[in-house]
Parts: C-alpha cells; structure tokens; sequence
C-alpha cells in the first residue's frame, strides 16, 4: 500500500509539465516544476523541513521546544506544517499591517499568532524584530529559523529539488531559471545541478535568475515592485551569486499578464512570481533555440492572489490591464474597484510620521488603497491628530526620480490633510 505516515511526507518530488501555448514554435522546450503541488502549497515546505532537522541535530531544538520566526507568508505554513507532526509549538511574529486573512491562515495551521505595532522604530522594544528576538530568549528551548541566513535553506534545495530535475529530466536539463527571493532556491538547486552536469558533452547546466524590474539582484537599487517574495533591497547571506550564470530582470507588467495567462492557457493557477520566472525562461528558451530543455521552478499557487493579480480591477487601477479579451479596452467601475480590494479594510488604513516610506507603501498595497491619512496616535483618532495624508503614485513617483529614499521618514514626504 502507498500510504504516507504524515502529510509531511508528501513534500517534494513535485512533477514537470511542459508550457506550450505560452511558448512559442521554435523555441527550447520549458517544463515547469510545480511547488504549489507540496503539501504546504509552496517550495518554502522544503526548507522548513531541512532547517528544523537541521536544528534538532545541532541541539538547538528540543522535543517540546518552539519555533519562533517574523512571518507571515508560505515559510510560516511550512515550519507550521512540519512542527505539526514533531509536535513542536510555533509562534509567528507579523507587524500589525498584515492582513487578518494572512494571520489566520497561519494560525488555521496550529500557529499562535503575535500582532505587534508597525507605528515604532526599529530600536523599540515592540518592534517586529526586537519581539521575535525578546520571544525567542523569554521561551524557554525557543529557535528561531532566520531563513535569509540559515544555510539550511539552499541545503534543502541542493539536496531535494536539484536531484528531482536532474531524475525528471533524465540529465538532459540545459537551463535551470528560478526566481530570487531569500536566494536559497536557486542557490541549492543550481549548485546541485552544475556540479552533476559538470564534464558532460552538451555542457554543465546553466543557471539564471529572474527578478523583479528594481530588485538588487539585477542590478536595481531596491525600488518598489508590486511581485510578491522574490527580489531584495539588500544581498541575504542564504544567497551565493557565484552560482547564477545570468539575471533576466522582468517588469511587474510582463510578471502579471503572464500569470494570468498560465491560468487560461495552461491550466496553471500560480502567484505572480511565477509568471515573472516564466517570462524570463521564455526569453531565455527564444535564446537558446530548438534543442534546449528550459525547466522554471514555479515556488507558489495564485489562491492567494485572486483579489490582486486576477482582479480586473486591482489590474487596472495600477494600469496593467491592456485588454478584454474581446480586444477591447478595460475601464472599471467604481462598484469594479471597490470589489478588487484585497481583504477586509480595518476601521482606519492608516500610517504614521515615524513609518518608512517602504512600511507606507506595503501597507497601501496590503489593503489596495491608493491613499491613506498620517496620523499621530492609533485609532480611534481626533481630527487634530491627522498629520497629513499619502498617496502610492506620489510616494513611488519620488523613490523613481530620486527624491525619496525607501527609508526616509513618511513625515519627510507627506502631503497636507
């Protein structure tokens, strides 16, 4: 009988399929390995795995012990998947500007979830960073996996997804893209696969990045992107560069047009990182040419991402809706926009002086707003505690042309009430 023990014991060994009507003829052959496929809907099920064990074989976690980590993505429903059956308690520490759905999705897995204001500097002890660090040393056998800088994370990668291409593949893989995030993905799996293909006749497998337009991976400075978990402002030390042969930077126009079409043309319901991963392999594959085998790691599903990159109107409203598919243009309704809104809206979207320019703008894009109020307390606030106001185009329109930084005070760059 094939019957798992765990649900845990599921993750990995996800399959290849091949693109064909977003390639076109006469290009290299691209497959697609699909992540979302792991139990935890992700490739982030792989590390949480590695880095736990890891961390049970060194010590550093105990049976009974907790995991603490700053998350409140697709790693924190993997570490929480596999503590699960370890039987270990996880503990998620999320700046209050995450949305409801993304905490409850956490704690839906068993998580207890710690809420903690965005409105303090970084040096305040209820800061997102202090807490997961005052949590982990308070907990008695308390870990914290840091998956920017745990070399458990490309280990997984090097150890389970680069041996599962190089098997699907039958050694014929000629070109690995992923995108970069954490950088752990394509640093472990592209390792693995130009050291098995090192001294064969078609050559050693050659490893390229896709990034977002911006991202400091390609080149860019760090500027605002609207793909989620791929790209960085700063180099995480998980990430080897000497392991990637090229960077395709692609913009967040070409990420999502692309993303919605593998979900009607290919069956593929996937987040906007995938699209960008894909875009940058079908650029590589027009490169290559007939002969070539092209595989793109697609890291997650585009459950997720229904109310913003498979919205018509979140779309629109940032101008990358180009047409109906009867050719015509798309022009929403305010009844349009308003149902395109991501979640449910809190009784005040809101950021105060002291927030970065960044924090103001992942909060305006967290809840799909355009503009929102400065004000100087939490709500329920006095009309005298309206500071001033923001606006996304306004707050990127100075980051694009230099006159902002992304870690300036929001007090620098606010307009009047």
């Amino acid at each position: 009988m094939r019957i798992a023990q765990h649900v845990s014991d599921l993750i990995g060994n996800t399959p290849l399929v091949r693109l064909n009507s977003v390639v076109p003829e006469g290009f290299a052959t691209v497959a697609a390995k699909i992540e979302y496929l792991n139990p935890g809907g992700s490739s982030k099920d792989r590390i949480a795995v590695k880095m736990i064990e890891a961390a049970e074989e060194a010590g550093l976690l105990k049976p009974g012990g907790t995991i603490v980590e700053p998350t409140s993505g697709n790693t924190g429903v993997g570490l929480a998947l596999v503590a699960q059956r370890k039987g270990y308690r996880c503990v998620f520490v999320c700046p209050d500007k995450v949305s409801e759905d993304k905490r409850n999705v956490l704690r839906a897995y068993g998580a207890e979830v710690v809420v903690c204001p965005t409105a303090v500097p970084p040096e305040h002890p209820d800061s997102y960073y202090n807490v997961s660090d005052r949590l982990v040393r308070e907990i008695e056998g308390a870990w914290k996996p840091d998956q920017y800088s745990n070399p458990n994370g490309p280990a997984s990668h090097y150890e389970t997804t680069g041996p599962e291409i190089w098997a699907d593949t039958d050694g014929t893989i000629t070109h690995f893209v992923a995108g970069v995030g954490t950088g752990g993905t394509i640093t472990g799996a592209g390792r693995y696969l130009k050291e098995v293909s090192a001294g064969r006749a078609i050559g050693e497998v050659k490893v390229v990045g896709a990034d977002p337009e911006g991202s400091v991976y390609s080149g860019g400075t760090g500027r605002p992107y609207l793909v989620e978990g791929v790209g960085e402002d700063f180099w995480p030390t998980a990430y080897d560069p000497s392991v990637v042969d090229e960077v395709i930077a692609v913009s967040d126009a070409d990420s999502f047009e692309m993303t919605r079409r593998l979900a009607r043309e290919e069956g593929l319901l996937v987040g906007g990182s995938c699209g960008m991963a894909v875009v940058a392999a079908i650029r590589l594959a027009e490169k290559v040419g007939p002969g070539g085998l092209v595989v793109v790691l697609l890291p997650d599903g585009g459950r997720g991402y229904l109310s913003k990159v498979f919205s018509d109107a979140w779309m629109s409203s940032y101008g990358f809706l180009r047409s109906r598919l009867d050719g015509s243009i798309s022009e929403p309704t305010v009844g349009d926009v308003l149902r395109g809104k991501s979640g449910a809206l809190p009784d005040l979207v809101h950021t105060h002086p002291s927030e970065t320019v960044r924090d103001a703008i992942e909060i305006l894009r967290e809840y799909g707003v355009s503009q929102m109020p400065v004000v100087g307390a939490e709500p329920p606030v006095m009309a005298g505690e309206v500071a001033g106001s923001v606006s996304e185009r306004e707050l990127l329109s100075a980051v694009f042309e230099g006159r902002a930084q992304l870690a300036d005070a929001v007090a620098q760059h606010m307009s009047p009430p």
